[in-house]
């Protein structure tokens, strides 16, 4: 069955104004989420912003990054698998991430 990359992407800056109680049931929200039979399996970001890599002049080169000049950022991401886009779609809509932030949904090449 194809398998479909959920991107995460929301404003970080929201996560550190909720309670103890908001933040637990949040996470209470993603994991029962993620425990759906048709989830691969999902994965937070660290919180650092990692490396970019790029080929200048046919040798590799690291840079710190990738930084944001808008607010939101990608999170994290999901796989799971579905029998097309409309599958997925149905499937993602209930998303608890949809209610402060956005996914970015696509077909993983097989």
């Amino acid at each position: 069955m194809p398998q479909y990359m959920l991107a995460l992407y929301d404003d970080p800056s929201r996560w550190p104004k909720l309670s103890p109680e908001e933040m637990q049931k949040s996470i209470e929200r993603y994991m029962a989420w993620g425990k759906r039979p048709y989830v691969v399996t999902g994965k937070r970001l660290a919180g650092d912003n990692g490396r970019v890599l790029k080929g200048v002049n046919g040798k590799g080169r690291a840079t710190d990054g990738p930084y944001s000049e808008t607010k939101e950022v990608l999170g994290g991401i999901y796989l799971i698998e579905a029998k097309d886009y409309d599958e997925a779609v149905e499937r993602t809509i209930d998303h608890p991430h949809l209610d402060h932030g956005t996914i970015e949904l696509r077909q993983l090449y097989s």
